[in-house]
């Protein structure tokens, strides 16, 4: 298998991980304090882990972790704390920490 070849929509998905990632980073960088920005670093950092380990479980890369694919994959409490999460990242995004 050619791992240069990406069908649309899994290019898709891996370039919004992407974009997540690096919009994140920069949230960090203009965060109002340090606590913000150590809490958007840690997680947006682990959010791009589990998508980067969950892409190398689906392509055979590494052995079965079980590890979900954030925000894609069933799995009630993983979808509940990824939404805190992200409400989180979302509050100092404002300057509210």
């Amino acid at each position: 298998m050619c791992l240069l070849f990406f069908p649309k929509k899994e290019f898709a998905v891996i370039l919004l991980f992407s974009l997540l990632l690096l919009r994140g980073v920069t949230l960090a960088a203009h965060a109002p304090d340090r606590f913000g920005a150590l809490l958007v670093v840690g997680f947006v950092v682990q959010v791009a882990l589990q998508a980067v380990l969950n892409i190398a479980v689906v392509t055979n890369t590494i052995p079965n972790t079980g590890i979900s694919l954030p925000f894609f994959s069933s799995g009630g409490t993983s979808l509940m704390m990824l939404l805190g999460e992200m409400g989180i990242v979302l509050s100092v995004s404002r300057g509210e920490t």
